[in-house]
Order: C-alpha cells, then sequence, then structure tokens
C-alpha cells in the first residue's frame, strides 16, 4: 500500500502546486473563471486529499511529526505555504500578494527539499 500512497500524495502535491500557480497567475488580470464554482472547490479538495494521503504516509511508516525533526519541520513549512498561498489571494495590496506568493513558493522549495533528503534545515537540533 506504501507504494499507491506515496504516488497519490505526489499527485496531489502536483496538483496543489498547479493549481496556485494557474490560480494566481489568473489572479494578476481578475478572470471570470476564477470565480467558478470548481476553481473555487478543486483547491479546497485537493488541499484535503493532499493532507489525508500525508497521513496515510505516516501512519504507513510509522513516522510522525513531532518525534521526527524533518516531519515537523515539513508539516510547520506546509502550514507556511498554505497560510501564504491562502494570503497570495487574500493580501490587501498587489504588492503584499506577490510577496505573499514568492513566499509560499520559498515554502514549497523546503517542502521538496525535506521531503526529498529527510533532513531537516532548521530543526537540526530537535
Amino acid at each position: 500500500m506504501y507504494m499507491a500512497y506515496k504516488h497519490f500524495h505526489l499527485l496531489m502535491v502536483v496538483l496543489s502546486v498547479s493549481f496556485l500557480l494557474v490560480r494566481y497567475a489568473m489572479s494578476l488580470k481578475p478572470a471570470a473563471m476564477l470565480q467558478t464554482k470548481f476553481f473555487k472547490i478543486a483547491p479546497h479538495v485537493i488541499d484535503t486529499l493532499l493532507l489525508v494521503s500525508a497521513v496515510l504516509l505516516m501512519m504507513t511508516l510509522q513516522q510522525y511529526p513531532f518525534v521526527h525533526a524533518w516531519l515537523t519541520e515539513k508539516l510547520l513549512a506546509v502550514l507556511a505555504y498554505i497560510a501564504l498561498g491562502v494570503m497570495a489571494f487574500k493580501g490587501r495590496t498587489a504588492a503584499i500578494r506577490w510577496i505573499c506568493f514568492l513566499g509560499a513558493l520559498g515554502w514549497l522549495g523546503l517542502v521538496l527539499r525535506v521531503a526529498m533528503t529527510k533532513q531537516p534545515v532548521f530543526l537540526t537540533a530537535f
């Protein structure tokens, strides 16, 4: 089951990031498509499935946040990615939205690095 969970998780990662990029690009020049039900609901469904698949992987591998430093750091970075992703669409000014979008991508980079190396960057003394 591990490989099925892993591949599903990776698919959800690709969809989540793709939706962030597409939706942000569309928001630069307000598009009517962004107001459709699909674009309002799909990111939430994808991110929920992403988190569910992460929990399934943790349970399968028996590795948990706050026990394994790399997983704790990955979880915190994912939360920062989500928070800045939300702010990239709801920030008051275009500059704030742009900075939040770049910040979300930066945290995403940390998530990818930690996921691939299983080595924390910031929580090394954990």
